[in-house]
C-alpha cells in the first residue's frame, strides 16, 4: 500500500475521526478533514493530540468546510455520531472517489442499513467498531487515554469475494498507522459485542452522572452494569448470535484496568447534543422483541434516557 496513491476523507473530524485521521496523516497517508464548527480553528492551528499512547502531536492538516472542496476520496472515514448520518449522507456521496469504501466508526445497530440506500451502487460499505478512550477537550484539541483498536467488517456493495479483499485493505491502513485492526468474520455480532460495553456505561454515565472508575467502585452500580451486559447477552443470542463465553467478565476486567473514563454519551449530555439512543438502545431493543426477548432493565434505561435527552435538548 502506498500512502501517497491512497486519499482519505475524515467526515466529522471530532474526537474518533480527528485522533484516527492524525494518525494516519502523521504515517504520510494523504488525509482530508472536513469539519463544521472547528473549521477556522484546525486551519489555524492543525490537529493536536495528547495521547498516553502516541505522545504529544501537532500537525497541520487539510481542513475543509465543505465537501464540495474536498478532493475525490478512496477511502472515507464516518466519526460523526449515527445521528447525524441523515444529513451527512449526501457530503459522503459527494467526497467519494468511484468505488469508494466507506467505514462508519459508529456505535450501535442499524448505522449501516440506514446510511446504505443513500450511497451510490459503486461504493462500498464496512463498519469500524473502535476500542478507544478518547474525547475531544476543545476545538481541535484532542485527548486519548488508552486502547485503540478498530475492527472492521464488510456490510454491503460491489465486492465480489464478500468484502474479504476490501476489509484486509483498510485494516492495513491502521496498521500502517501503528494502529491495531482486525478483520471481523460477522459485523453484526460484532456490533453486539460492543453493545456488551456501550449499553451500561454510557447509559449510567449520563442517568447517574458518574464515570468508568466510580461505577466500577460502587458494588450496586457494578451489580447493575454486569446486570444489563447480561441483558445484551441475551438479546444477542435472542437474534441467534452466540457470543464469545465470558465475554462481559473479560469486559468487566478490562474496564476495572482501564483509566477513569468518561464515555461519548456523557460527553455528548454534557454539550446538550442529541445522544445515539437509536442505534445504541431502540435498535436492539427492537429486534430482540422481534425475537421474542424481553430486556427490561435495558428498557427501563432506555427510557430513562428518553426523558433525560427530551429535556436536555429543549433547553
Amino acid at each position: 500500500m502506498n500512502p501517497r496513491t491512497t486519499r482519505i476523507g475524515i467526515i466529522g473530524s471530532g474526537a474518533i475521526g480527528g485522533f484516527y485521521g492524525l494518525m494516519l496523516a502523521r504515517a504520510g497517508f494523504d488525509v482530508h478533514f472536513l469539519l463544521r464548527s472547528e473549521y477556522a480553528a484546525v486551519r489555524e492551528q492543525g490537529l493536536k493530540l495528547d495521547s498516553a499512547v502516541h505522545g504529544q502531536l501537532q500537525m497541520p492538516v487539510q481542513a475543509y468546510d465543505s465537501a464540495a472542496s474536498m478532493p475525490p476520496c478512496d477511502w472515507l472515514l464516518v466519526g460523526a455520531k449515527a445521528t447525524s448520518n441523515a444529513e451527512l449522507a449526501p457530503l459522503i456521496v459527494q467526497a467519494a472517489a468511484p468505488g469508494a469504501k466507506v467505514v462508519l466508526l459508529q456505535n450501535g445497530l442499524g448505522v449501516e442499513e440506514q446510511l446504505r440506500p443513500a450511497l451510490r451502487g459503486d461504493m462500498h460499505l464496512l463498519g469500524g467498531l473502535c476500542f478507544i478512550c478518547v474525547h475531544r477537550q476543545g476545538p481541535g484539541d484532542i485527548r486519548h487515554q488508552a486502547l485503540g483498536a478498530v475492527n472492521l467488517g464488510y456490510h454491503s456493495g460491489p465486492a465480489a469475494d464478500g468484502g474479504a479483499a476490501v476489509v484486509e485493505e483498510g485494516a492495513g491502513l491502521f496498521r500502517a498507522a501503528g494502529i491495531d485492526s482486525q478483520a471481523m468474520a460477522n459485523l453484526e455480532q460484532a456490533r453486539w459485542q460492543k453493545l456488551v460495553w456501550n449499553v451500561p456505561y454510557n447509559g449510567l454515565s449520563v442517568l447517574l452522572q458518574a464515570s468508568t472508575t466510580p461505577l466500577m467502585a460502587d458494588p450496586d452500580s457494578r451489580v447493575l452494569v454486569q446486570a444489563l451486559m447480561a441483558e445484551v447477552v441475551e438479546g444477542a443470542r435472542a437474534c441467534g448470535l452466540e457470543l464469545p463465553d465470558g465475554y462481559a467478565e473479560h469486559l468487566l476486567r478490562v474496564t476495572d484496568q482501564m483509566p477513569d473514563y468518561w464515555p461519548s454519551m456523557y460527553h455528548d449530555h454534557a454539550q446538550q447534543r442529541p445522544l445515539e439512543l437509536q442505534a445504541i438502545y431502540a435498535e436492539p431493543l427492537r429486534r430482540a422483541a422481534a425475537a421474542g426477548c424481553q430486556l427490561p432493565r435495558m428498557q427501563a434505561l432506555y427510557q430513562a434516557l428518553t426523558f433525560i435527552d427530551r429535556r436536555n435538548v429543549s433547553v
